[in-house]
C-alpha cells in the first residue's frame, strides 16, 4: 500500500485542479511560521485545527432560527454549518477548485455567532450601543456586533487561551469575506459565501414547514417554477445552476433567474417566518436574557472568567462580548437560573 505525502496530494493538485484554483503549495502563509505536516497540506490542516476547536464544538447547541424548538430534527448552527461545508464542496469539486479550502472555509465560517442566532447577535450589538451612549436607533448600531468579525477574532485571538489556531490567510479571508457584500479573494471562499444562502434558504423553509409556519404550497410562484417543488429539488437547481454559470463566467455566479428565485424566498422567510408571532416571542425572550447577562456581568466583571479577561488585555467590554458570544443557549440560559434565582424574569 502506497503512502500519499503531503508533497505528492500538492502535486496532485497541480496536475488536476483548475488553473484557477488556490493551490495549497501557494498559500499566502499563517501569522507564524510552522513546520510542513508530513501527510496534510495547509488547508487540510486548518480544517482539522477548527474541527478540533472548542467553538466548533459548541456550534452544536447553538440556535439556527428556532429559539424552542419543539423536536430533535431542527437545525443547529452545527448542522447547518455542515450542510454549507457539503454543498460548498460539491460545487468545488465540480469547478475543479480546491475542495480543501473550501471546507476549512465552511467549518469555520460561523464560529462567532452568539446564543440565539441573529437574535443574539443584535441583542449584543444594542448592549454594546446602550453600553457606548449610541442611540438604538442609529444605523451604526448593528455593526457594533458582527458575526463574521467575531469569528476571525475567534482564530486569531481566543482559541488555545489568546494564541488562535493560526490560520493561512485564505481560510480567513474566506472566513471573515462569508456574508452580506464581501466578496472573499479567492474562488473557494466565494463559493462558500453563496452556499451558506443556498443552505439557510433552504433549510429554514424545511424547519419552518416542520414547525407548522408554512406549509410548501404557500412559497411564491417563482420557487416552484424555477427552484422545485420540494426540497431536494431547490438545492439540486441551486448547485447546478451554480456550477454551470460559474464554469461560463469564470466566477462564482448563479444566473439571474435563479438568483432572484432564490433572493425572492429569501425575503419570503422574513416576512412570514423571521418575523411571525411564534419567532418574535422566542426573539423577544433571548433578546431580554441577552441584556441581563451583559448588564449583570458588566456590573460584576471579575465573575467573568479570568481566561477572558486576561485575552481581552484588561478590556472589560471586550471580555462581556466574549464570554456571552461564546456561551451556547443551554448554557447562557443556565447562567440566568443560576444568577437571578429565584426566579425574577420570565426566559
Amino acid at each position: 500500500m502506497e503512502i500519499v505525502w503531503r508533497s505528492d496530494q500538492e502535486n496532485r493538485e497541480v496536475s488536476v485542479l483548475s488553473p484557477e484554483a488556490t493551490l495549497s503549495s501557494q498559500t499566502e502563509g499563517r501569522g507564524r511560521s510552522t513546520s510542513p505536516d508530513l501527510l496534510r497540506n495547509e488547508f487540510q490542516r486548518d480544517r482539522d485545527k477548527i474541527l478540533h476547536s472548542k467553538s466548533f464544538r459548541r456550534l452544536s447547541h447553538k440556535t439556527q432560527v428556532f429559539l424552542a424548538p419543539q423536536g430533535d430534527h431542527y437545525r443547529t448552527r452545527l448542522t447547518h454549518t455542515l450542510e454549507v461545508a457539503q454543498i460548498a464542496r460539491t460545487i468545488a469539486r465540480a469547478l475543479a477548485l480546491n475542495e480543501d479550502l473550501t471546507e476549512a472555509i465552511s467549518l469555520g465560517h460561523d464560529l462567532g455567532h452568539t446564543p440565539f442566532g441573529h437574535t443574539g447577535e443584535s441583542a449584543l450589538a444594542h448592549c454594546i450601543a446602550r453600553h457606548s451612549g449610541i442611540p438604538a436607533t442609529d444605523p451604526a448600531v448593528e455593526g457594533l456586533y458582527r458575526h463574521n468579525e467575531q469569528s476571525i477574532r475567534v482564530v486569531e485571538v481566543i482559541e488555545n487561551n489568546g494564541a488562535g489556531l493560526n490560520l493561512t490567510s485564505e481560510v480567513r479571508d474566506g472566513i471573515y469575506c462569508h456574508t452580506g457584500d464581501l466578496r472573499a479573494e479567492t474562488l473557494e471562499g466565494r463559493i462558500v459565501g453563496t452556499a451558506d444562502r443556498i443552505a439557510y434558504v433552504n433549510h429554514d423553509i424545511d424547519d419552518a414547514i416542520r414547525a407548522g409556519l408554512l406549509r410548501e404550497e404557500q412559497l411564491p410562484t417563482s420557487t416552484h417554477t424555477v427552484l422545485g417543488e420540494n426540497h431536494s429539488s431547490r438545492i439540486e437547481t441551486l448547485v447546478s445552476d451554480m456550477v454551470a454559470t460559474s464554469a461560463l463566467e469564470g466566477d462564482i455566479r448563479l444566473s439571474a433567474e435563479v438568483w432572484d428565485a432564490m433572493m425572492e424566498l429569501r425575503e419570503f422567510l422574513f416576512q412570514h417566518v423571521y418575523m411571525s408571532p411564534e419567532v418574535l416571542e422566542e426573539v423577544d425572550k433571548a433578546t431580554r436574557l441577552i441584556d441581563a447577562l451583559f448588564d449583570y456581568y458588566m456590573a460584576h466583571p471579575q465573575e467573568v472568567p479570568e481566561e477572558c479577561r486576561a485575552i481581552a488585555g484588561g478590556d472589560t467590554l471586550q471580555a462581556v462580548v466574549d464570554y456571552i458570544a461564546g456561551m451556547t443557549d443551554r448554557y447562557a440560559k443556565s447562567r440566568i437560573r443560576e444568577l437571578f434565582e429565584p426566579n425574577t424574569l420570565s426566559f
